[in-house]
């Protein structure tokens, strides 16, 4: 029986583990999209070069710096941190480093 409850507990531990693994992805309102790029192009941040495909739930490697989200881009990007490359910024989950989102 105690083997029968393990079980269980194991199962729903991973249950909840693969759901928190797929939502990695946030929602981001167009205007917050408008002001971010907008931003990166007042302030010409100067792009980093990443050699992997950078696509939404993917881990970007250790060696890519994160830049702090500036106040401005308001509080549902606030806890995130962002990369700009290949004319998208990219925002990553920062202890993770998993990217949640890409605005093109």
């Amino acid at each position: 029986m105690k083997l029968t409850i393990l079980g269980s507990g194991v199962a729903a531990v991973l249950a909840v583990s693969a759901a928190a693994l797929a939502q990695v992805s946030i929602t981001i309102g167009q205007p917050e999209q408008t002001r971010i790029r907008e931003y990166v192009v007042k302030e010409k941040v100067k792009p980093t070069m990443i050699k992997e495909k950078v696509i939404v739930g993917a881990t970007l490697p250790a060696d890519v710096e994160l830049q702090e989200v500036p106040d401005d881009w308001g509080p549902t990007v606030s806890k995130y941190r962002y990369v700009y490359t290949d004319d998208n910024v990219v925002l990553v989950e920062p202890s993770s480093r998993r990217v949640v989102h890409i605005i093109e």
